[in-house]
């Protein structure tokens, strides 16, 4: 999800700090670095700095040492996708930047569940095949939230790495979000239509942050994995029928149907 913000981050009494967030394995990458080239906008140090999940204990300090001296007509932020399904992030960033922005960017749930995976399988995170790892998610997470949820420093690997289904809820994530923050200081993307209408998005995300039109001279992502072995047709239609609701409530929701 990546914050930008006129001024240093979390200097929130007279700053105006986006936060940029997105799911996992969703495009925030390529987004945080066709924002990061933007002549005024100065990013994070680190893509990730997990501040608001992880690295809270940490204090408000660390977070500043993460970003540029402010200066004017610059803006900053950070991109950690790990904040739209962290049960504390959405109150925590409302009581230390009430006025971010933020972006998320959604993609098509199942394929973003096949990608958290591979990437598991990359990382040596995970043994299992995809179908027995959906097959077990319930099992594996089963108490993990209520764990998070009662002591906010407990930090779920589980939910973290094994929460391909739940976390393409993503109706859920954005109601949580909306507790805390104003419907028109979140600008929600469709992952596809980043990468397939590259230039549009990238001037809808100039507008909602009120940066002057600018293109980069190269839109090519540079970040594009692939799998040695494309999803189950069976299971990819299990699984589309599974977020077929979920996806309609969101439609529903946010007024927008990402189709």
């Amino acid at each position: 999800m990546a914050g930008i913000t006129e001024c240093i981050p979390v200097a929130c009494e007279y700053c105006l700090i986006l936060l940029l967030l997105a799911l996992k394995k969703g495009g925030t990458t390529f987004l945080f670095e066709l924002l990061s080239i933007h002549p005024h906008v100065r990013p994070s140090f680190r893509k990730e700095i997990e501040y608001f999940d992880i690295n809270f204990k940490n204090g408000i300090d660390w977070y500043k040492s993460h970003f540029p001296i402010r200066k004017s007509n610059i803006i900053t932020g950070e991109s950690t996708p790990h904040y739209m399904s962290h049960p504390h992030v959405p109150k925590r960033i409302s009581e230390v930047i009430p006025h971010a922005k933020i972006i998320t960017i959604l993609r098509n749930p199942v394929d973003r569940a096949y990608s958290h995976y591979q990437h598991n399988v990359r990382m040596k995170r995970e043994s299992l095949s995809f179908k027995d790892a959906i097959a077990v998610e319930s099992e594996r997470l089963q108490g993990e939230v209520d764990k998070m949820i009662s002591d906010e420093h407990y930090n779920s690997l589980k939910h973290r790495h094994f929460s391909y289904l739940l976390k393409g809820i993503y109706v859920d994530q954005l109601i949580t979000f909306a507790k805390f923050f104003d419907k028109t200081q979140i600008l929600v993307l469709q992952s596809e239509d980043l990468f397939n209408n590259t230039i549009t998005v990238y001037e809808k995300v100039l507008n909602f942050l009120n940066l002057p039109q600018w293109k980069p001279i190269d839109i090519r992502p540079v970040h594009v994995g692939g799998y040695s072995e494309i999803i189950n047709a069976t299971t990819r239609k299990q699984l589309s029928d599974y977020f077929k609701l979920h996806n309609q409530r969101l439609y529903n929701y946010w007024g927008v149907d990402f189709g």
